[in-house]
């Protein structure tokens, strides 16, 4: 088969990234296109970028939408360390031990997984003048043909530059012809107006407010954020998408609301992060982390994630800050004595943009002026919610209740 790899930030990933795509295959130039996002983008790096998981799942969410079948993601690059050169990905991506079963996984027969493939490099025509400037060109040649679109009005001369590239490296290129679509990433987020987008995307982005969330990074350290980018890849492996894409929001959530009153910016983003990471792992294991880090504190299985959480924080993590690590083991219950970052993250957790409960509307509107009546508000929304299910009330959350009202 003819396989296309379509690489890219997709920050945001727009209807001149369909075009492309479907211009692919309804040429004839590829049997199937498998769009592969960045992890650790070699040009575009840190703040630059979405988080490697937001744009993941809004480019999955969109390809889900406009083609039914024949294009596939890829989320290969998350398992890559430091950053990611094509180069590395089309060296992987190209195994046998790799493709086989990733096409089959994605309903591909056997049969026509196990061929002799022909991999193609999906590009626009606007990387031909500076290709040869790309880390190890003449390698990437040798995995994959470059796949070139080719659209009217196009101020690049393909024609010539394939004449280049063939005089550099002994290669052809293939060319298709595509319908133009006028619209880059960068135009997209410079503008602040998505509304030209593809629903679903419009959709993920407004869900998660992540445009306006990501803002939050400014009031942090460089040093923070690169542990923000590296744990929200090294996340993936931990939480399925939805938690993920929650635990992520908790964190700008709670940077941003670090900044409205005071606190350190650089620990409630990574608290925040790091909250539920431990959310997912079995039960079991869940308890055995618990009682290592609180004793016989936590029991009820619901609240087992948040001492786990504060274990793997620092072993699987490297999180050695106390005062970060009592924020993820008190999120759910709270505590006597809570700290500014302790409700900051409780809060966060609560009201977060992907969060679709009924009374969040006054906790949200109150959360940057007045933190405690935001939290009390929360704090007994939850409390209510337990009394009618017939739940018990932790202790230490009776405390914090306590502690809060007297407060008033």
């Amino acid at each position: 088969m003819r396989i296309a790899l379509f690489g890219g930030s997709f920050d945001p990933f727009h209807y001149g990234h369909i075009e492309l795509i479907r211009g692919a295959l309804n040429s004839g130039a590829a049997d199937i296109v498998i769009v592969i996002p960045t992890v650790n983008n070699s040009f575009k790096r840190g703040r630059a970028l979405l988080p490697a998981p937001y744009r993941y799942y809004m480019t999955k969410n969109a390809l889900e939408k406009e083609f039914p079948e024949n294009v596939f993601i890829s989320d290969i690059e998350f398992g890559f360390e430091g950053i990611t050169y094509t180069v590395n990905t089309l060296r992987e991506i190209v195994k046998d031990s790799f493709i086989i079963p990733f096409l089959m996984r994605n309903g591909v027969p056997g049969d026509l997984a196990a061929q002799r493939h022909q991999f193609f490099w999906l590009c626009g025509s606007d990387i031909l003048p500076t290709f040869d400037k790309w880390y190890m060109p003449e390698k990437i040649l040798s995995y994959a043909v470059l796949l070139v679109a080719q659209r009217k009005g196009d101020y690049t001369d393909v024609r010539e530059q394939g004449a280049r590239l063939k005089s550099l490296f002994g290669c052809d290129i293939a060319v298709f012809e595509m319908n133009g679509v006028d619209q880059s990433s960068s135009a997209v987020k410079t503008s602040g107006n998505y509304d030209s987008l593809p629903p679903s995307v419009r959709e993920f982005i407004d869900t998660h407010d992540i445009y306006n969330a990501v803002k939050a990074l400014d009031h942090c350290s460089d040093e923070a954020c690169a542990k923000y980018y590296q744990f929200a890849g090294s996340l993936y492996y931990l939480l399925g998408g939805k938690r993920l894409l929650h635990t992520l929001n908790v964190g700008l959530l709670s940077a941003k609301l670090a900044f409205d009153h005071g606190a350190d910016c650089d620990k409630a983003l990574i608290a925040g992060e790091l909250h539920d990471c431990a959310k997912e792992i079995n039960m079991d294991e869940q308890r055995r982390l618990a009682q290592a880090v609180s004793g016989d504190l936590f029991v009820d299985d619901k609240l087992l994630h948040s001492p786990a959480g504060a274990y793997l924080a620092k072993e699987t993590f490297g999180i050695e800050d106390q005062e970060i690590l009592d924020a993820i083991t008190y999120h759910t219950t709270g505590r006597g004595g809570m700290t500014v970052l302790d409700k900051i993250v409780y809060l966060a957790d609560k009201i977060e943009p992907s969060r679709t409960y009924t009374d969040l509307s006054e906790m949200r509107r109150l959360a940057p002026s007045d933190l405690d009546g935001a939290v009390r508000l929360c704090l007994d929304s939850v409390n209510d919610k337990f009394k009618r299910k017939g739940r018990a009330i932790h202790p230490l959350t009776v405390e914090f209740g306590r502690q809060l009202h007297k407060e008033l």
